[in-house]
């Protein structure tokens, strides 16, 4: 389950990757406005993308620190991109400790605002995984609506990149 762990959290930063890519070549005033009325802006769904990822991240991790920057603290694509970078260098840190037993091992972590949920580390990983999946494709959706050529995030163009193909 570990090899699968790595390979899927892999799979997301190529992907997380690719979308902020693409994000960049909206301007400012599009980055941060609603593609069609009652849609959120796309600076909205990144910020969204990485703070949950580095919150859920902290929590497996134990860290104390409940602080969350908000959406006008991470406005652009480079910022959220740092974000979401810190919290990929917390999985790293927390990757040597993924045995298989604590994968499997039912943990209370400890959320903000003093909630709490129970559950193994490999439900939690998957999950943020399966968030940031969820919230590309609401992204794509927002990029088209701008005329922004949406990149190719689903699974197997990651497989396809790693393992050589024949032509």
């Amino acid at each position: 389950m570990n090899d699968d762990i790595v390979s899927l959290f892999a799979y997301d930063r190529w992907a997380n990757r690719r979308v902020f890519e693409a994000c960049r070549k909206l301007t400012a005033e599009q980055y941060g406005a609603e593609p069609v009325p009652g849609w959120s802006c796309v600076r909205s769904t990144v910020f969204h993308i990485a703070i949950v990822t580095e919150v859920w991240l902290r929590c497996l991790a134990a860290d104390p620190d409940e602080s969350v920057p908000t959406e006008a603290e991470v406005a652009t694509v480079d910022d959220a991109t740092r974000l979401l970078d810190r919290a990929y260098q917390r999985f790293d840190q927390l990757l040597p400790t993924l045995t298989p037993e604590r994968l499997a091992t039912k943990v209370t972590l400890r959320r903000r605002g003093g909630r709490t949920a129970t559950m193994p580390p490999w439900a939690l990983l998957r999950h943020v995984v399966n968030h940031s999946t969820y919230h590309r494709g609401q992204v794509a959706s927002k990029l088209k609506r701008f005329g922004i050529e949406q990149p190719a995030t689903d699974f197997v163009y990651w497989v396809f990149e790693q393992i050589p193909q024949q032509a």
